[in-house]
């Protein structure tokens, strides 16, 4: 597959069929992935391929209570858990398992499940001063999660990278064996996808770039 295609055909799969995916396979993945680049090329990364069921069941119910969550703040027409409108978390009630969640429903069956995590000890977070929530650190680890993904689909497997279990990093961190200093960044869902999503919908270039300033013209060809 050309690199250009797979950018632009590389959605996220949330359902797999039961196809296993070799060991060998998920070591090619990683293998590609690991050259995505980070600050200072620390490459402040940790993989955990979680196989074990009980791990498995461990983290997907973690993670539920953040999906019934999610989908609570969403039915007030809400962004969920942005950092601007706390009123956001503000809910009289979450009805638990109110919407089914194919993926953690069914986290023993998903071939390939992996947590990254990052070592806080060797990120640079650029604005961590500054009065609102950084961001910047994570210029070091996502783009090796998106490069897992890419290799991935360039493997015919499709991926989607989720952050519900950093949520409750408490609980699943420790279940992960995670140390002092490092954080959970993602949980990574691979398989044969059900379905290839290669239509995708996205703004056009106009619609987000602009020339000199925020408000600034369109930048259009």
């Amino acid at each position: 597959m050309e690199l250009r295609d797979g950018i632009r055909t590389t959605g996220a799969i949330r359902g797999f069929t039961d196809q296993v995916v070799d060991d060998q396979v998920v070591h090619d993945i990683l293998d590609d992935a690991r050259f995505a680049p980070s600050g200072g090329n620390r490459q402040p990364w940790r993989v955990v391929v979680v196989k074990d069921p009980t791990l498995r069941h461990q983290l997907g119910e973690s993670m539920k209570p953040v999906w019934d969550e999610y989908v609570a703040i969403s039915a007030t027409g809400k962004t969920p858990f942005t950092v601007v409108d706390a009123s956001a978390y503000q809910l009289a009630s979450v009805t638990p398992g109110n919407v089914p969640n194919d993926l953690l429903d069914n986290i023993g069956n998903i071939p390939v499940v992996l947590a990254v995590a990052a070592d806080l000890g060797s990120i640079a977070m650029m604005d961590k001063d500054l009065d609102r929530a950084t961001i910047t650190g994570g210029a070091s680890i996502y783009p090796f999660c998106w490069s897992i993904v890419l290799a991935a689909r360039s493997r015919g497997l499709g991926g989607v990278i989720t952050t519900f279990a950093s949520r409750v990093e408490p609980t699943t961190g420790p279940l992960l064996g995670l140390p002092q200093n490092w954080a959970l960044a993602a949980t990574i869902f691979l398989g044969h996808p059900i379905k290839q999503t290669t239509n995708l919908k996205r703004h056009a270039v106009d619609k987000f770039t602009t020339i000199d300033a925020f408000n600034g013209s369109p930048f259009t060809i």
